[in-house]
C-alpha cells in the first residue's frame, strides 16, 4: 500500500532536472551528479521512513545536493591536482536533432546546457564553499537568506563569499577579458552558431585550412582533455593558425580511422561527437561562438569523461592503455 511518504518522494521525483544541474555545475562531472543526485533522494526516503516529516521537499533535497557536492569536491581537489594535462568537464551531450539518442542525461540538458565548459573551468578556481554559494546565486537566482539556510552560514557571510567568488573569477587579464564568454550560447543565436559549426567541421574534414582560420577568432583558445590516457595535446594552443594546423592533423587521422562525425550540443554549445566504425565514441568537441567567430575550441578525448555517452573507443588510448 502507497504511504504519504512514498507519494511524497514520487512527486520529488520531477526536481531531478533541477538538481541534477546544481551537482553538475558543482562537480562538472555528469556521473558524480547523477550519484549525488541520488544520494541526496535516498537521504529523503530515510528520512520519510524514520518519521521526519519533510514539508518543503525542493528545499530540503536543494541543500542535500548542495552539502554532498562541497563534501565531493573536497576530495575530487585532491585528484584535479595530480591531473595529467588540461582539465574540462563532462559533457554534457543533445544530439543535434533534439532527441536523446542514447546520448546521456538529455533529459537533463534544457537546465544543464547553459552551463558551459569554460564556465565550469573558471569555476575551478573556487574553493568548494565559494563554488556552491557562486553557483546557487549566479545560475540558480537564489536569495541570500536561501543560500544562507543551505549552506548554514549567515547571510552576511554568504554576501562576503560571493563578492570575494566573483573577484577570484575572473583572476588575470585573459581571463578578465573572456569571463563574459562564459556562458552558453543564447538560444536565439542557435541557428547561426550550428550553422558556423557546420561550415567548421567541413573545412576541417576537408582540409581546408583559409576558411578554417576564416571562423578562427585570431586568439582562439584550444583545450584538449586526455587526462594522460588518450591522445590530446599537450598545452594548450592560443594562436589561430597554430589551432588550425593542429584540427586539420587531427581530422586526417580521423578520416584514416574511418570515423564519422555527428552534430550535437555540447553544454549548450555547437559541437560534434565523433564515433569509430564500431559506433564507438572517439572524442567530443564543444565551439565557443561569440560575435559570430570561435573564440575557443574543447575537444575531450578522456575515456573516462566519455562513457556517459556509450561505448567509448580504444582506437585514441595512448600505448598501454588499451585492453
Amino acid at each position: 500500500m502507497e504511504t504519504k511518504n512514498d507519494t511524497a518522494v514520487a512527486a520529488a521525483a520531477g526536481y531531478r532536472p533541477l538538481l541534477f544541474s546544481l551537482a553538475y555545475g558543482m562537480t562538472g562531472s555528469v556521473g558524480d551528479a547523477e550519484d549525488i543526485v541520488q544520494d541526496a533522494f535516498l537521504g529523503m526516503t530515510r528520512a520519510h521512513n524514520a518519521g521526519t516529516a519533510i514539508t518543503a521537499p525542493k528545499a530540503y533535497l536543494t541543500t542535500a545536493v548542495t552539502r554532498l557536492g562541497i563534501n565531493h569536491l573536497g576530495s575530487a581537489r585532491v585528484r584535479r591536482e595530480t591531473y595529467v594535462g588540461d582539465w574540462l568537464p563532462e559533457p554534457v551531450v543533445v544530439p543535434a536533432d533534439g532527441t536523446a539518442g542514447g546520448q546521456g542525461p538529455a533529459e537533463h540538458a534544457e537546465l544543464a546546457d547553459s552551463l558551459s565548459m569554460a564556465f565550469l573551468v573558471l569555476l575551478e578556481a573556487l574553493s568548494p564553499v565559494e563554488r556552491a554559494v557562486f553557483v546557487l546565486r549566479e545560475v540558480f537566482g537564489h536569495d541570500y537568506a536561501d543560500i544562507a539556510r543551505i549552506t548554514d552560514k549567515s547571510e552576511a557571510n554568504c554576501r562576503q563569499i560571493f563578492a570575494r567568488a566573483r573577484r577570484r573569477i575572473p583572476a588575470g587579464a585573459e581571463a578578465r577579458a573572456r569571463a563574459g564568454e562564459g556562458a552558453a550560447l543564447p538560444r536565439e543565436r542557435r541557428a547561426e552558431g550550428a550553422e558556423l559549426a557546420r561550415r567548421f567541421f567541413t573545412a576541417a574534414q576537408g582540409g581546408d585550412l583559409d576558411a578554417l582560420l576564416g571562423m578562427l577568432a585570431p586568439d582562439v583558445v584550444f583545450h584538449g582533455d586526455g587526462g594522460g590516457k588518450a591522445q590530446a595535446m599537450s598545452r594548450t594552443v592560443r594562436e589561430a593558425e597554430q589551432a588550425a594546423r593542429l584540427l586539420l592533423g587531427g581530422f586526417r587521422r580521423i578520416r584514416s580511422l574511418g570515423a564519422s562525425l555527428r552534430p550535437a550540443w555540447v553544454n549548450g554549445n555547437p559541437g560534434a561527437v565523433l564515433h569509430d566504425t564500431e559506433d564507438r565514441v572517439l572524442s567530443v568537441i564543444e565551439l565557443h561562438v561569440v560575435d559570430g567567430e570561435i573564440r575557443t575550441i574543447h575537444s575531450l578525448t578522456n575515456p573516462d569523461k566519455l562513457a556517459h555517452l556509450g561505448p567509448v573507443s580504444d582506437q585514441g588510448l595512448l600505448p598501454g592503455r588499451r585492453a
